[in-house]
């Protein structure tokens, strides 16, 4: 029996459901206040719909890869997003009321009219779902294609003339897997090889599945170029998925995983450290590969003109930053919130949500991911393949 696949379908069946309960009955509430015939069809009608969406995704786990089972996978992908859009707004809504009713128990002041309020509500339920289907028309095809590039200067303390305009060229958080295959990947593999960078770095977060499972859909990474070459730090999904296949499989494609280690490259005389560290909360799931800037950074040989680290969540920039040493972090993980309105909320539990920022002495950047995790939606939160430019500053050697 496979266990993980068992597990996966009785967390989702679950959430899922939940989740379309909640929303059937604030479908039915809706269509009672503003259309009272179809108060006992509409709830059917999520239960319907929701049962479509759940049994799409766990259909296609079991059927081939490819053809039916993508189509199924996508579709479904889609309406969760979908679901999840109703779900977010009918809780905000649910918040609205609560707070009324907070602020009328304080007043000892009874609802002036009852029915028009309940209208209000239903045209308020009306309207999300409306708003979420807009968002999601909108972010399903900012989803699909390839990223733009997006160029970032970052001017480097002490930076020597000779590594000036160092190109970096930065993807994270493809999620190779369910919806995101192969032929998408070579698109983006040509973008960033058409960029003509010095060096690569991928953040983590590469893949979504098992390494035997996705090997063909990760080939075209074998082909990425760089005249430094291509590195890889582990993100969370790589420790969901299999890490140690997957750091073999990394490899046999070219890449350098970095997992609390550093490497000592060469450019044009002078000396660059790049340094990579396990997944901030690879611990968990493998004690062995606790997160540690400083054991990346132990026994080096030099400190190097120039000194990366590759962390796939911003969070480690706080215990790098400690170490007064490293000129950037690049990283990824959030997304950016991925779509509306998360991408609003998601500085709630990030530090740093996306682009440059400074830490100390230490410069951040953080990809908004250049794939994405389940829904196809980029709504608000564009997906992107990163090009920083290093400058020089002055300042710090």
């Amino acid at each position: 029996m496979d266990w993980r696949l068992l597990g996966f379908f009785v967390v989702f069946s679950t959430v899922g459901g939940l989740t379309i309960r909640t929303l059937a009955r604030r479908a039915q509430a809706t269509a009672a206040a503003l259309a009272p015939r179809f108060a006992s069809i509409a709830p059917k009608l999520v239960w319907a719909g929701g049962a479509l969406v759940l049994g799409g995704m766990l259909s296609a786990r079991v059927l081939p890869k490819g053809g039916l089972a993508d189509a199924l996978l996508l579709a479904s992908a889609v309406g969760f997003g979908f679901m999840s859009l109703l779900l977010a707004g009918a809780l905000l809504v649910d918040l609205a009321k609560l707070i009324d009713h907070a602020q009328r128990k304080v007043r000892s002041a009874p609802v002036a009219d009852p029915a028009r309020r309940e209208l209000l509500l239903g045209w308020a339920h009306l309207g999300v779902a409306g708003i979420s289907g807009a968002l999601t028309a909108a972010g399903l095809p900012a989803a699909l294609r390839v990223p733009e590039v997006r160029t970032v200067e970052v001017p480097i303390d002490g930076l020597p003339e000779e590594l000036s305009g160092l190109r970096i060229a930065q993807i994270s958080d493809v999620h190779v897997g369910p919806t995101i295959r192969g032929p998408w990947l070579a698109e983006v593999v040509a973008r960033v090889n058409g960029l003509e960078p010095d060096l690569i770095a991928v953040t983590g977060d590469l893949v979504d599945g098992d390494a035997a499972a996705l090997a063909a859909d990760v080939a075209p990474l074998g082909e990425l170029r760089a005249t430094l070459g291509v590195f890889f730090c582990t993100g969370n999904h790589e420790y969901y998925s299999g890490v140690d296949a997957w750091i073999e499989a990394v490899e046999g494609l070219g890449m350098r995983a970095l997992v609390n280690a550093h490497t000592v490259l060469n450019h044009r005389g002078h000396d660059i450290l790049v340094a990579g560290v396990a997944d901030y909360s690879a611990e968990r799931m493998r004690p062995d590969h606790r997160s540690d800037p400083a054991a990346a950074i132990a026994g080096r040989a030099t400190d190097g003109r120039l000194r990366l680290l590759l962390a796939h969540q911003p969070r480690s920039a706080f215990a790098a930053s400690a170490l007064d040493f490293f000129h950037l972090q690049l990283s990824g993980h959030t997304h950016g919130g991925q779509y509306a309105p998360f991408s609003f909320l998601i500085g709630l539990f990030q530090p740093f949500v996306h682009g440059l920022h400074r830490l100390g002495s230490m410069w951040i950047y953080t990809n908004r991911g250049t794939g994405y995790w389940g829904p196809p939606n980029r709504a608000g939160s564009p997906s992107e393949i990163t090009l920083l430019r290093l400058v020089p500053a002055g300042g710090r050697p």
